[in-house]
């Protein structure tokens, strides 16, 4: 029962994270059993040796395939800025594959996120070994987008739904213009996957989602959460984290408030301009003198040349690339922000969880999963700024109510997202479809 995992990357982006977290659990699961995984990645970012990049292989093709992947975009117009695959020209993935399968070496394929540079809409339809797909976002069952048009600010839930009635001519939305990319797309996996995949998703939300799509609405579709490393991702004591990033202040009583997502602000979809109107509504609205000094801290970006302004002074950390600093920044924060319009999952949710920091979000996506309302966080009104702001007034009006909530939250993360029982879960699929006792 070998297998190999595919993905884009092995580390950039919440995605690649994922899947490696993903990787890593299932292999050492796996090698406790007598079997093996490797992965192969288009850019790798680690240093595993388990995992084996492209950077030697075909490595002019690698130069040009992008380019060539980018032809059918020129005509397309959208203002849904999620990013777009077509999974159009073919890179050495496949026929790495294939040689493996060829020497028995690989019983499982296991796929995470793919984009534009893995393999190609057709070359998934070729694989002749199980498939097991860790969804990361819509993808797999849209067109090119990888997150439907956003929800508008009055909805909970977009209320684009081609992918549910499938790509016709005249559902096109509006925001679309010239060549249709999307339907395209769409039809080209239509024609492609004959052959049921084995999806797995990591939320209800996302669960539902390809439950409910015209293209794998009759495929094998299990909800497993994303793991984590419980030994590494727990609290640091909050003083001691404080003073480790120099974030300490005089009587070490402001609160911080905590946001980061890769991009940092730039992404519409993580919504950081509903967090910003949030500060600037307790800034004009509060009485309580704990609200008139907080701290907000970014990471995942460094200092715009204009920052904001939102009342409150604003601390911006950049990419951090290490778990050590990503866990000591959640255990250093009060609370942690994710006021995500979209989110498949909301992993740097669960890492705050992990680390016992309770979160503030919107009721929507994945977050709905791992912030359980009032107990481990706040859910607030789909996209309210002033319901967002009253969430973060609830979890930090009171030190008693906060060390409550990050107990509450820490207690979650031990008893979901603990990455043997998340392997063994995954390792069940692969028993059954392998026929493997």
């Amino acid at each position: 029962m070998n297998s190999i995992h595919i993905s884009y990357s092995d580390g950039i982006g919440g995605a690649s994270r994922a899947a490696y977290r993903i990787f890593s659990a299932i292999e050492k699961e796996s090698f406790n059993q007598g079997y093996s995984s490797i992965f192969k990645v288009y850019k790798k970012v680690t240093g595993d040796y388990r995992v084996i990049d492209n950077n030697n292989e075909w490595k002019y093709w690698k130069k040009i395939q992008p380019l060539l992947s980018r032809i059918p975009y020129q005509s397309f117009k959208t203002t849904n800025n999620t990013a777009h695959s077509t999974a159009l020209i073919p890179n050495n993935f496949y026929s790495k594959l294939r040689d493996l399968n060829k020497s028995s070496k690989v019983d499982l394929c296991h796929l995470h996120w793919i984009g534009d540079s893995t393999l190609t809409i057709e070359e998934i339809g070729k694989i002749d070994i199980p498939v097991v797909w860790s969804l990361h976002d819509q993808w797999p069952f849209c067109g090119a987008e990888h997150y439907c048009f956003p929800p508008k600010d009055t909805m909970a839930e977009s209320d684009d739904i081609r992918y549910i009635n499938g790509y016709q001519k005249e559902s096109r939305n509006i925001g679309e213009g010239g060549f249709d990319l999307n339907r395209w797309t769409w039809l080209r996996k239509l024609r492609a996957w004959k052959k049921p995949l084995n999806i797995v998703c990591s939320s209800s939300w996302l669960y539902d989602c390809a439950k409910n799509s015209f293209l794998m609405r009759d495929w094998p579709i299990y909800k497993i959460p994303y793991p984590i490393d419980l030994e590494k991702w727990k609290p640091v004591d909050k003083r001691l984290a404080r003073d480790l990033l120099n974030l300490s202040n005089k009587d070490n009583d402001i609160p911080i408030i905590l946001f980061g997502a890769v991009g940092g602000t730039i992404d519409p979809r993580k919504g950081a301009d509903l967090l910003f109107e949030a500060f600037l509504y307790l800034k004009n609205n509060s009485e309580n003198n704990i609200f008139k000094n907080m701290q907000l801290i970014i990471f995942g970006e460094y200092e715009p040349i204009n920052p904001p302004k939102i009342g409150y002074p604003i601390k911006y950390v950049g990419k951090l690339n290490d778990d050590i600093s990503l866990r000591l920044l959640y255990s250093a924060a009060d609370l942690m922000v994710v006021p995500s319009r979209q989110e498949a999952f909301g992993q740097t949710a669960s890492e705050a969880h992990a680390c016992g920091t309770p979160v503030a979000s919107f009721e929507i996506g994945g977050l709905k999963d791992i912030v359980d309302h009032k107990k481990t966080g706040y859910l607030a009104k789909p996209f309210s700024s002033k319901s967002l702001a009253m969430g973060i007034k609830y979890i930090l009006e009171s030190s008693k109510k906060n060390n409550t909530l990050g107990s509450n939250a820490r207690e979650k993360a031990l008893r979901l997202w603990d990455k043997q029982k998340i392997a063994s879960s995954y390792i069940q699929i692969y028993r059954n479809l392998c026929n493997k006792e």
